[in-house]
């Protein structure tokens, strides 16, 4: 409570002194923050989110392009189709298209890419979707045909994720630190712990159309610090701020636009299945009969979420409110950790990576399930710690409980995955998955959609939260950013200034 106090002090002292005039830079300039550094350049090697915001479609560029309605567009291809059982699809590429280091663009460099994706040794965080792929053939240097090894009706979405970015084979060793795309931008300079800069590429195919010759990206943790950085000026826009306690002051404020956008994004208690007694149904039902989703949304987002009882979100295709599965009843989950002989207290580590959704949220958590007899000890660790503890695929797994939040659509297929970090095996589900994809009519995807969520919940594979509703603050004067973001991404290409 008193962190939360401090903040909101902290933001209404600065709103008490005079306020400085926005810095506007140069009309073809822009400082935006984000709240992580991304551990690397490469969005094919990593899964931190933070890598697409800083190059998705800015450094690199994909077959397809996701727009902000969620629709997908062509980018590297200019048009593609697809077989009418889903399995083949057949894509045109763009022509003339160069990277960065004058290398072409062409069908091999797609089929290096996916292949790349698929290796044994890949840590690509999409390698299920690149291993699901039965070959990949280029036929002549325009065109390339993807053959799956079963239906995928997303395919053309998910190839425009930042998974899907098309690397230069002679660079792709070294992106993670010198990164080479066919985008408008190249990487002009990284400060280490404080800010990337972007450069205009002179000799993109569509130079004249990008307005920003220069995007400074800084690093900016703390949602005071956040705060106090947009109303100095020092910052000229901020995607998914955390500014749920100063929002009403940016809306009064006419130097600011303040967009409330959504997301497919799911906050969820992952559990590790692998753990004991976390293996058993009725322990993991018990945790999230002890979680109340109301109280977390509205102590760590301070009210901007929607609550969710699977691992799907309002908005998507054959979406069931499954909330009342796992109900909010702390005495239902006495009973039930009593039914699986359970000892109380029973002790779980809970490790919390730093967005404030996490660690504030986890505070509650833990506070929630000591009430049933949990002893949640908590862990504040860094990003690069929870990706190689946690997440990391074949990586030690090295906690019981965890926080976090799931940015990516269309991500079901992750749970299929048997070395994915949660743990959860069922041939059930992953037969139901087979069979999502499978099937080409919408209406009869959207049920079985719908029988996907109700096994996730029923197993209580996760405790699922919330739903977040992201703030974006930018310049009034700065056009072109996005509300909504059906994934996370920041297209510089059509910021500009008014």
């Amino acid at each position: 409570m008193f962190r939360k106090l401090s903040i909101v002090a902290f933001a209404l002292t600065l709103a008490a002194a005079p306020l400085p005039v926005l810095a506007q830079g140069k009309k073809d300039s822009v400082v935006m923050a984000m709240a992580l550094e991304p551990p690397g350049l490469d969005p094919t090697n990593a899964a931190a989110a933070a890598i697409a915001e800083v190059t998705l479609y800015n450094i690199y560029e994909t077959l397809t392009k996701i727009n902000e309605d969620g629709s997908v567009a062509p980018l590297l291809a200019e048009s593609w189709t697809a077989s009418p059982d889903l399995k083949t699809y057949t894509f045109k590429l763009r022509k003339g298209v160069k990277f960065h280091n004058g290398e072409p663009f062409n069908s091999a460099t797609v089929k290096f890419s996916f292949e790349r994706n698929a290796a044994p040794t890949s840590t690509n965080k999409d390698k299920s979707l690149f291993q699901a792929i039965d070959k990949v053939d280029a036929p002549d240097a325009d065109t390339i045909v993807i053959t799956m090894k079963y239906g995928e009706p997303n395919l053309p979405f998910l190839l425009g994720q930042a998974s899907g970015s098309i690397v230069e084979p002679k660079s792709a060793a070294t992106n993670v630190t010198q990164p080479v795309g066919t985008g408008p931008y190249q990487l002009g300079a990284w400060a280490k712990g404080s800010s990337i800069t972007l450069t205009k590429w002179a000799d993109y195919r569509s130079a004249a159309a990008v307005k920003l010759s220069k995007v400074t990206i800084r690093f900016i943790s703390e949602p005071a610090a956040q705060t106090a950085a947009l109303l100095s000026g020092d910052v000229d826009a901020f995607p998914r701020v955390a500014a749920q306690r100063t929002i009403a002051q940016f809306k009064a404020d006419p130097r600011f636009n303040v967009m409330v956008g959504g997301s497919r994004a799911k906050t969820i208690v992952g559990i590790n299945h692998r753990k004991k007694p976390l293996d058993d149904v009725r322990v993991r039902r018990a945790i999230l009969a002890a979680i109340d989703r109301k109280a977390i949304i509205e102590g760590a987002v301070d009210g901007f979420g929607t609550p969710i009882g699977s691992f799907y979100v309002p908005g998507a295709l054959g979406y069931v409110d499954t909330t009342g599965i796992n109900p909010y009843d702390p005495e239902k989950a006495r009973k039930l950790l009593t039914e699986a002989g359970v000892t109380t207290p029973l002790e779980l580590s809970l490790k919390l990576p730093p967005p404030s959704y996490a660690r504030q949220g986890g505070e509650i958590v833990a506070a929630q399930l000591a009430k049933v007899g949990i002893i949640a000890k908590i862990e504040n660790v860094e990003w690069a710690q929870w990706l190689s503890q946690v997440f990391a695929p074949n990586g030690p797994h090295n906690f019981d409980l965890t926080i976090v939040s799931h940015v990516e659509p269309f991500d079901l297929v992750k749970i299929t995955e048997p070395d994915y970090y949660l743990g959860y095996n069922n041939e059930k589900f992953n037969a139901l998955y087979k069979q999502i994809v499978s099937t080409p009519e919408e209406a009869a995807r959207a049920k079985l959609l719908g029988d996907a969520q109700r096994m996730l919940a029923t197993d209580a594979v996760s405790a699922y939260l919330f739903q977040p509703q992201l703030i974006i603050i930018t310049n009034k004067k700065l056009k072109g950013v996005w509300k909504d973001v059906p994934q996370y991404e920041n297209d510089f290409s059509t910021w500009y200034w008014e």
